[in-house]
This record gives structure tokens, C-alpha cells and sequence, in this order.
């Protein structure tokens, strides 16, 4: 017996929950097929047969939380294979009806299926595709292929869901709900239940403060203006606000670099690179995926990398290294109408900044009334090892820079 066991989960995760069994005891399987889905709290990790054979045994139930290397279940590798079993019955058909047929009825075995597949038999794709289309009702037959060869890959039908989107009905919150409910309820999912542990553990290990200030958008906006088609059109890519405020972020962390610190013990472990982690609401919760050595690109190479992360965060592509890793946070809930808030520590980083809402506001601009566009940012710190001036001073260094960003050039 070939026993299944859990992989490595990545950096820092050492459980996962059993999500869902995609084969039952006695199932053949083939080399690759999906045997069982594990959620963590970052990612969903699919557990393949490393072997052909059959599913001998399955020692882990749906719903029970698991650590790496834990014994899953066996896989009979020595057992007939589905391919040979499933000849069997048609064979076993023809002899039994041989004593009232002639014999030549015996020379056409084959069933009608097997003459006449399916437009979504015949599309190449994967066992975890097949699975994902049918559960969602997606015509694996008009999902693109990316996969070599044109092989429609779980990724590839994710996105097809997501372009289809606009015309789905958002099923309520609580599942099974229905008219005149008073109440329901709904099991929290591993990642849910993560999300929130880490959360609570943030603010009880960092000794959790928040400052703010407020930035004039009116240099960034005027900027994006004049650049913003040339930008699409030369590059592809949209220039947004995000990639001004990470650049001030990388040149800021550079003159305060506790602020881009973690704590190891009674050690404080000081970072010479930003991977810059970018907070992206997903289906399945928040993630923050962190673009490597942001402090080392430029303003296009950011706009692309932020872009491309936070679509594959969207479509469910994101991998382990997307989200391992990071030594700061964006996070902007201005996306979503807010207008202030308070940020919580994506730990064991030490500092994370809040962007929010551009609203145009009256303010005094040398003894004048104007209206400008402003925002309010937000760095909220950890006070074990920053202390409250240099979180300011951080803060005021980003109000600097994006509301001058030419300085950003000449750091």
C-alpha cells in the first residue's frame, strides 16, 4: 500500500482542514488525479495519486484538521486499473446474452457512449477542471485552455466563473436560507477561522497602535492624467495611484527601516529588501500576495506586478510564493467607499498602511480656502519595537512624497 500523505503546506503553515474526498474507497484512479482538496488559511492545496491504482482507504474524514505529513489515506497501487475494470461489464454483457443471440451479436460490444462522447468528454482537461465546471455549472467545452497542449486546468475554468460573474445571482449569506427565515447558520470555513485567528493574534502580540494623516492627491491625479494613455498604450498596463504610494512606502521604509522589521524572540530582524504584500479581497477571503523587491522597480514594473496579482488573487491562481514572504502592507479600503480606518498588523510584520476613499475637500492652501482632492492614510505599527515618532514621521515622509512625486525620483 502506497500511503497519502499531506505535503508541505508552505512558510509558516503547519495544518490544513479536509475540505472534500474527490474519490471513494474502491475508486480507480489514475497518475495526477485529484485524491482530496486541503484548505489552509492562505490557499485551497489539491492532493494528487503520485501512482495509478485504487483508493484502498480513506483515514482522514471531511472536515478534520490535519498537519503535514499526516497519513490521509492508501493508495492500492498493485489493483486494477479503472481502464481494464471498466471493459469488463460489457464483455460480461455479450456472454450472458449469447445463449439468445446469435453470434455474431457479439462482434459489437462496445457501448453507445464510448461512439459518441460528449462535447465536454472530448475537451481536454483536467480531473480538478471536470470537478470544479460541474460543481458551477460552467461549460468545460468553452473554457480556453492554458495548460500545454490547450489542457483546461482548475485555474481556466476559475477565471471562465469569473468573467461570467456580472450574469450570476449572488446566492444570500447563510446557507439554505429561505423567505421568512428568522435565522441560519453556516460552519466557518479553515480559512475563515484562520483569518480570524491571525487577526487576534496580531493584536495581542504587537501591542497594536494607529496614527493618521492626510495626503493632497492633486500632484498624483494631475500626473496620472497626462500619463495614463501613453502609459496603456506603450505598456498595457493602467496606471493607478498604488504603485506612487508603494515606491513612497519602499523609500520611506529605507529612512525608518524598523517600521519594515520583525520580531524573532528577543531579536529584531531588520529587513535590506521590501516585499511589499498587497491586501486583495477574494471569494474565499483576504489575501495579501506581496510583490518581491519592490524597493528595486520602478514605477511601470510595479503598476504591472500589482495588476497581475491581484487578478491571479481574484481567479484563484495565486501560489505559495505569491504569499510567503512579505515584510510590509498596502491596503486600500478607499476601493470600497471607506473613508477612514484602522488597519490590523498582517503579522509578524510590524506595519501596515491603510489607504482610503479621494474625496474633494475644502482646506487651507496659504491662507486660501481651496478644494482639493485629499485622503486619509493610515499606518498602523507595532509598538514593541517602533515607537510612536517614528511611526509619525514615517506617516509625514509618505505625505511628502506622494504629494511631491517628483521627489520619489531623485531619492
Amino acid at each position: 500500500m502506497l500511503p497519502i500523505k499531506v505535503p508541505p503546506l508552505g512558510e509558516s503553515i503547519v495544518e490544513a482542514t479536509v475540505s472534500r474526498w474527490l474519490k471513494k474507497e474502491g475508486d480507480a484512479v489514475a497518475a495526477g488525479d485529484t485524491l482530496v482538496d486541503l484548505e489552509t488559511d492562505k490557499i485551497t492545496v489539491e492532493v494528487p495519486a503520485l501512482k495509478p491504482g485504487v483508493l484502498a482507504k480513506r483515514s482522514k474524514a471531511e472536515g478534520e484538521v490535519v498537519h503535514v505529513d499526516d497519513v490521509l489515506g492508501e493508495l492500492d497501487e498493485t489493483a486494477v486499473p479503472a481502464a481494464a475494470g471498466a471493459t469488463t461489464a460489457p464483455a460480461a454483457a455479450s456472454t450472458s446474452s449469447s445463449a439468445s443471440s446469435p453470434p455474431t451479436a457479439r462482434t459489437t460490444p462496445s457501448p453507445a457512449r464510448a461512439s459518441a462522447p460528449t462535447q465536454a468528454e472530448s475537451t481536454k482537461s483536467s480531473p480538478a477542471a471536470r470537478r470544479i465546471a460541474e460543481e458551477r455549472g460552467i461549460d468545460i467545452a468553452a473554457v480556453a485552455g492554458t495548460g500545454r497542449g490547450g489542457v483546461v486546468s482548475k485555474p481556466d475554468v476559475l477565471a471562465a466563473q469569473m468573467q461570467q460573474r456580472p450574469t450570476v445571482t449572488q446566492r444570500p449569506r447563510g446557507n439554505g436560507a429561505t423567505p421568512g427565515e428568522r435565522e441560519t447558520r453556516e460552519k466557518m470555513s479553515t480559512r475563515r477561522k484562520r483569518i480570524a485567528e491571525n487577526l487576534l493574534q496580531s493584536q495581542h502580540a504587537t501591542a497594536h497602535l494607529t496614527t493618521f494623516n492626510e495626503v493632497d492627491m492633486s500632484a498624483i491625479n494631475a500626473l496620472r492624467e497626462r500619463y495614463k494613455e501613453k502609459v496603456e498604450k506603450e505598456h498595457g498596463v493602467k496606471l493607478t495611484f498604488m504603485p506612487f504610494f508603494v515606491r513612497a512606502a519602499c523609500q520611506a521604509l529605507k529612512q525608518f527601516p524598523m517600521i519594515n522589521a520583525q520580531i524573532d524572540g528577543d531579536t529584531i530582524v531588520y529587513k535590506h529588501y521590501v516585499n511589499m504584500g498587497i491586501a486583495v479581497a477574494s471569494d474565499q477571503g483576504l489575501v495579501v500576495p506581496n510583490i518581491k523587491d519592490a524597493d528595486r522597480k520602478g514605477t511601470i514594473e510595479l503598476s504591472r506586478e500589482i495588476s497581475e496579482v491581484a487578478k491571479r488573487a481574484r481567479d484563484g491562481k495565486l501560489t505559495m510564493e505569491d504569499l510567503t514572504g512579505g515584510t510590509f502592507t498596502l491596503t486600500n479600503g478607499g476601493v470600497f467607499g471607506s473613508l477612514i480606518s484602522t488597519p490590523i498588523i498582517n503579522y509578524p510584520q510590524v506595519g501596515i498602511l491603510g489607504l482610503h476613499k479621494t474625496q474633494d475637500r475644502p482646506i487651507a492652501v496659504n491662507g486660501e480656502v481651496k478644494i482639493r482632492s485629499m485622503m486619509y492614510i493610515a499606518l498602523s505599527y507595532a509598538h514593541r519595537i517602533v515607537d510612536g515618532q517614528q511611526a509619525v514621521l514615517f506617516l509625514v515622509r509618505i505625505k511628502e512624497l506622494v504629494e511631491d512625486p517628483a521627489a520619489m525620483l531623485i531619492e
